[in-house]
């Protein structure tokens, strides 16, 4: 499959393909030249957007308006078990994958930077990747938001880099295999799927034992059950000193924003500058610089 998914020219449908992890994964095939179409339930600013790209997107479940020709189906899991395209294309021979499965299988080949987390992973992720962008070094991006100084949740590079906000709900991050995991948060969530805090923690832990041969985990410090956690190197950080291997200090406000020192594993990095409100996101810049 995962040549397959790197290298088919025919079109790729998609079920749900407003979704904002959804959208992201068309905007990379239709970057590549692939025929993109799909549906969704109701039509949003995102959507629009979409078809001012070039896909094509409908909104009956309508049986007739699939892509026929389609070498590859992505479906979310709020597809309802009885909608009728979702049961015609499973029942008709097509090849059909959920979305985290094929993020991860686009994403398992590359440097793959995952980023994890109840709260803080879309600021997070969208971080790692606009430090790697802007600072010429260049990497593919898989958002959980639209980043409003590129209006956009999904870009691409050369670089054999991937950075991807990696989704608990459903399991989700499960199907990923980071080179570099972060974990920014485990409070209790979606207990709708796990029935308990203690399994959504299990679910985080699994995540770890993922990590790449010799990766490298960074995780908020003290987080709960963190001596459980699996890989090759693991950084801790925080907005204070103690106990965390990157942390930020000297924090000031100027002109509205935020200054501050980070200090990674005793090197540090001078007047980072942060122009968001929160002294929550002072730590998710030292988790992205890390």
């Amino acid at each position: 499959m995962i040549d397959k998914i790197e290298k088919i020219k025919a079109p790729v449908y998609f079920l749900g393909i407003g979704g904002i992890g959804m959208s992201a994964l068309a905007r990379y095939f239709n970057s590549r030249g692939h025929k993109v179409s799909g549906y969704d339930r109701t039509e949003s600013e995102l959507t629009k957007q979409l078809v001012k790209e070039g896909m094509i997107i409908h909104y009956d479940d309508n049986i007739s308006l699939v892509e026929k020709n389609a070498a590859l189906v992505i479906y979310t899991p709020a597809i309802p078990v009885g909608h009728s395209e979702f049961n015609f294309l499973k029942t008709n021979g097509f090849t059909i994958i959920k979305r985290s499965e094929a993020l991860g299988l686009i994403t398992e080949n590359k440097l793959n930077i995952c980023v994890a987390g109840t709260h803080g992973k879309t600021t997070t992720s969208a971080m790692v990747a606009h430090i790697l962008r802007d600072s010429g070094f260049g990497c593919n991006a898989f958002l959980g938001g639209i980043a409003t100084n590129y209006n956009s949740n999904f870009w691409s590079s050369e670089k054999n880099v991937c950075v991807a906000e990696a989704d608990e709900y459903d399991r989700s991050f499960l199907k990923l295999t980071p080179d570099v995991a972060v974990i920014t948060a485990m409070d209790a969530d979606h207990l709708d799927i796990y029935g308990t805090e203690k399994n959504m923690q299990d679910a985080f832990i699994e995540f770890t034992q993922r990590i790449k041969p010799g990766g490298l985990l960074i995780h908020k410090q003290e987080l709960a059950r963190s001596k459980e956690f699996k890989a090759g190197k693991t950084w801790t950080y925080g907005a204070r000193k103690e106990n965390a291997d990157s942390f930020a200090q000297n924090v000031t406000i100027q002109n509205g924003a935020y200054k501050f020192d980070v200090t990674i594993n005793k090197q540090t990095i001078k007047n980072v500058e942060l122009n968001m409100g929160g002294r929550h996101n002072i730590e998710n810049t030292v988790a992205a610089i890390a």
